[in-house]
């Protein structure tokens, strides 16, 4: 009776996993109804020099029109394409742009530097940007500003602004002529295995900005510019940024904040398991030095690494760039509840942490928590000025809160 018991229940087992397997072999419905838009079949050409532009937006304009799932694909090869903006609403929320190639900018900076952006994502809803190379060519630019001549302000490689719940994954930036990734009024945003990379001579290249957006996580990227790896604009609150390789570059700052009168502020920002190496700043909080009513407040710094770092850890709240229109002001931007948690390594400067704050609005309720930074093979200083919190754990250097 047992083994019938035990020959019945096997054969249902065996039937239950055939179905299970027929079942998972089928498409899923987004799958079964996606469609897919080839820009070679719609005439880019992958030669590197012919203008694809008319292919790439002809491409999205279908998959914007389709009423289900809509791909568009970008094969191997090298794609010329000059200023494109790849506008919805759509009439679908699950839209991906698979890129196999490289999109190149047109080499002449002329071009697109006036523009402000190269590749612009706007008013979409449910966008996957996946793989592929930005090549934005803006090394003539960069050696026009370096010149001092008057040049042209320069393009975005990549912007995505007025978007939801949009996906970007091993997707890799280089030689933007200005930013190359900006994230603008957003929400729901995951950027994840992004690679950035140009010159650390590069002018105004920030790697991600990130302004008056919520819900933005960067994940496993790295980043080598001219400018900030990452920098966070007024506006922009419930950040996680975690994993990223920084360097050459300008740090990861949360600024520059102040420059408004009337501004918003940034608030909940994670920044965990990062490395510094050979970057001007580490961590950083920046401030205009005139009134404003914006704010910095309820920042973690977590699980940093600093590898020869000029300034490892800085606020500064006395930003007045050629100073025009702020010297001896007073910052209005509100620093508080900032935490410095399991930071160390090695500075290149002498003072590793250095808090400049507001004579008006002092910064209050920084916590520094096993910090460890040397110079030189000696244990570097600190410098507060109008700055309040508390130390624990390791102190080195010592706290000046």
């Amino acid at each position: 009776m047992a083994e019938l018991i035990f020959n019945t229940c096997l054969n249902y087992l065996v039937l239950a996993l055939c179905i299970f397997m027929l079942l998972s072999d089928l498409p899923s419905p987004a799958t079964a109804a996606s469609v897919q838009y080839n820009v070679v079949s719609l005439g880019a050409k992958a030669d590197g020099k012919t203008d694809s532009s008319k292919a790439f937006l002809s491409a999205w304009a279908s998959a914007c029109g389709s009423t289900s799932a809509a791909t568009v694909y970008v094969p191997q090869g090298q794609f010329l394409v000059r200023s494109a903006s790849f506008v919805g609403p759509c009439k679908n929320s699950a839209i991906t742009v698979r890129i196999d190639g490289t999109l190149v900018a047109p080499s002449d900076y002329s071009v697109n530097g006036n523009g402000g952006n190269w590749i612009l994502f706007r008013d979409v809803t449910g966008l996957s940007v996946l793989g592929g190379i930005l090549n934005g060519q803006g090394t003539g630019l960069w050696a026009c500003k370096l010149s001092g001549k008057s040049c042209p302000g320069g393009a975005t490689n990549l912007e995505i602004s007025n978007s939801k719940n949009v996906l970007v994954s091993g997707l890799s930036s280089l030689n933007s002529q200005m930013f190359h990734i900006v994230i603008n009024a957003c929400q729901n945003v995951k950027m994840q295995g992004v690679k950035v990379s140009a010159s650390g001579t590069s002018p105004n290249t920030d790697g991600i900005h990130i302004g008056a957006s919520t819900g933005v996580t960067i994940l496993n990227s790295k980043i080598g510019t001219g400018d900030d790896c990452v920098s966070i604009g007024p506006g922009s609150n419930n950040l996680w940024i975690q994993n990223i390789a920084c360097g050459p570059g300008h740090g990861i700052s949360i600024g520059s904040l102040g420059k408004d009168q009337q501004e918003d502020g940034v608030q909940n920002v994670t920044v965990n398991t990062v490395t510094f190496t050979g970057t001007q700043n580490g961590v950083r909080i920046k401030s205009w030095a005139k009134p404003s009513n914006s704010f910095a407040r309820n920042i973690l710094f977590q699980h940093a690494i600093m590898n020869g770092v000029q300034n490892p850890i800085i606020i500064d709240q006395n930003y007045c760039p050629e100073n025009s229109g702020c010297p001896n002001q007073a910052s209005g931007v509100r620093v508080s509840d900032v935490t410095y948690q399991d930071i160390h390594g090695t500075s290149a400067t002498e003072v590793a942490v250095k808090f400049d704050c507001s004579s008006t609005y002092p910064c209050s309720g920084i916590k520094m928590q096993d910090v460890k930074l040397t110079y030189q093979n000696q244990v570097a200083t600190a410098s507060c000025t109008h700055a309040g919190g508390t130390a624990s754990g390791t102190e080195q250097p010592s706290s000046c809160l």
